[in-house]
């Protein structure tokens, strides 16, 4: 149950190569991120668990999920990226439904994350899903 953004980055996923052309298309998806402002950089959306620094801000809309993100690592502002478009869009009880382990399992992401970085991806899932949750 993905979005079309999501099936999207799965298929061009299925075209690397190799992981470490993987690794370099999920740094090249957290560049192409616009930063978030440096006004919502604030300890009530930094989200712990992360070995790096995370701030994702909700953006709720028509009932309706969004969100801006950001991170002081390169990779971790990918994984946000591939986040964004796994949930960006979806109505808020949708949101809930994701199984975002398997989605991210498409990508090959389960198998080449370090624990840390595994680590922060579910804290980051487990922020979106509390967020939609209080929608």
């Amino acid at each position: 149950m993905a979005t079309q953004a999501f099936e999207d980055l799965a298929d061009t996923f299925e075209f690397l190569e190799d992981w470490e052309e993987r690794y370099r298309h999920v740094i090249e998806l957290g560049k192409a991120m616009p930063p978030l402002d440096d006004t919502f950089k604030v300890p009530a959306l930094k989200v712990q668990g992360c070995a790096s620094q995370v701030w994702l801000r909700p953006v709720i809309e028509d009932g309706r999920f969004d969100f801006q993100g950001d991170s002081d690592a390169m990779i971790v502002r990918g994984l946000i990226a591939v986040l964004h478009s796994l949930y960006a869009g979806l109505p808020l009880a949708e949101v809930l439904k994701v199984d975002a382990s398997a989605e991210l399992g498409r990508l090959g992401l389960n198998d080449h994350l370090s624990a840390q970085r595994s680590n922060g991806v579910r804290a980051m899932v487990e922020r979106i899903r509390l967020v939609a949750a209080a929608g």
